[in-house]
């Protein structure tokens, strides 16, 4: 299948992934920490990226796989996530998303789901 290509890490969105990176919740960190050890069956996953005019969470450039969290924040932002996950699944990108609740209540099942979901891309 062919996707129309987005630009990834734009010079301008430097600053603002720098921001975000520094900023991260608990929750971000915490899943951060286990995707850097490759705990999610050895995927190389990057923080903080940008494809288009979207920062993801976490994304695996392997699988073209987003990891999202949603936080409390996050209440009340359905369509700008439709509008984003529709955006990114054009660019051939799967998304996943967890609540920072899901993260510090299971984070073993947050890693179980990730691998299941990237096994379900690469076959």
């Amino acid at each position: 299948m062919h996707y129309k290509s987005a630009k990834a890490n734009t010079t301008e969105q430097t600053e603002q992934r720098r921001q975000l990176r520094n900023s991260a919740t608990s929750a971000e960190a915490t899943l951060w920490k286990a995707l850097k050890e490759r705990q999610a069956n050895g995927w190389k996953f990057r923080r903080q990226h940008g494809i288009g005019p979207y920062i993801l969470d976490f994304y695996c450039p392997e699988l073209k796989l987003c990891v999202e969290l949603d936080g409390s924040s996050h209440d009340n932002k359905y369509d700008y996530d439709e509008k984003r996950t529709a955006f990114l699944r054009d660019q051939g990108i799967e998304v996943v998303r967890f609540t920072n609740a899901q993260v510090w209540a299971n984070m073993e099942w947050v890693i179980s789901e990730i691998v299941r979901s990237g096994k379900k891309i690469s076959t």
